[in-house]
């Protein structure tokens, strides 16, 4: 389970046997949400948990990385969206 950064008690990872598109997870001590990467743009799948201002506060870090988190996870998995 790669993690790819942690911050302001957030951590960002995806899980080793992922499927696409590509996507974030986002966990902290009240729960979990997932974000998709696609052409560039960032959106909420899921949340279980996290309060609004983590939510929001996840979501900025999302669209601050999204081409590293997009890049490692080409590399991790080995092939192109």
């Amino acid at each position: 389970m790669p993690t790819l950064l942690k911050i302001f008690g957030l951590r960002f990872f995806f899980y080793s046997a992922e499927h696409e598109p590509v996507h974030i997870h986002v966990e902290n001590a009240d729960g979990m949400a997932k974000f998709d990467i696609q052409d560039g743009n960032v959106s909420l799948t899921s949340n279980d948990g996290l309060k609004p201002k983590d939510l929001k506060l996840a979501e900025s870090i999302v669209e601050e990385n999204k081409t590293i988190f997009e890049h490692e996870w080409i590399k991790y998995f080995g092939k192109e969206k």
